[in-house]
């Protein structure tokens, strides 16, 4: 019996039958193939009309061993990972945030503490989706928390959230799709010290202000007189 060998190990392909192999594509006999496994046995496959469906399937299977290890390590973070409650994810990847000053750590923490955490932390990594992260925003606002708060919340949720997502534990982005929190800092503004006095000067007396002191703190009038000059 001929065979025919493919390259790197891929294995090989025969017919068990009397032709010679010059003779295979033209004889009714069908293909077999044979190989190892992963598991480095020795097994063969039968069924092949063509000579390209055997070499087809030899190669199939040799991508699929190349692999193996890759998809192998993809399943045991999954697993490892994935288990994994909310916070015990966020307590790894917090202490991978090397570069944080110490200013934002604290506004991390207290984020955690007061506002993710609660709601989040005992839920499994491998469970989320764009409806629990939408969710979460909801029960921030049922709970009334501020626009800035929301915001800064769901931007550590989602920075969480994306790292998993890097590492396979899900196949698509648990965030994509949810609508964050409408806060537009550029709509909280503080008058400087002559918008002050332009408020104070304009309109009738119910619209005034209190006069503007030094660093422009409006100077408050004394209990029951008039504010001094």
């Amino acid at each position: 019996m001929a065979t025919k060998s493919l390259a790197h190990g891929m294995g090989t392909f025969y017919k068990d039958c009397e032709h010679a192999q010059s003779r295979w594509s033209k004889c009714p006999h069908e293909y077999k193939i044979r190989y190892r496994s992963a598991a480095g046995k020795q097994t063969e496959e039968a069924g092949f009309s063509t000579k390209e469906k055997a070499i087809d399937r030899l190669t199939t299977i040799y991508q699929e061993k190349k692999s193996a290890p890759r998809n192998q390590s993809k399943a045991e973070r999954i697993q490892k990972y994935g288990a994994m409650q909310f916070r015990e994810y966020t307590a790894e990847w917090k202490a991978g945030q090397r570069d944080l000053a110490e200013s934002s750590l604290r506004t991390l923490e207290s984020l955690l503490e007061h506002h993710i955490l609660p709601t989040l932390g005992s839920r499994r990594m491998s469970t989320f989706d764009h409806k629990v992260v939408d969710g979460f925003i909801r029960t921030m606002e049922r709970n009334g928390a501020g626009l800035a708060t929301q915001s800064n919340a769901f931007d550590k949720v989602k920075s969480v959230l994306l790292d998993a997502y890097r590492l396979g534990i899900y196949t698509e982005n648990p965030v994509l799709g949810v609508k964050p929190p409408q806060y537009d800092p550029e709509r909280a503004v503080i008058p400087s010290p002559a918008q002050l006095r332009d408020t104070r000067s304009a309109g009738d007396d119910r619209s005034q202000l209190p006069p503007v002191g030094h660093c422009g703190r409006p100077r408050l009038p004394p209990l029951g007189g008039q504010a001094t000059h």
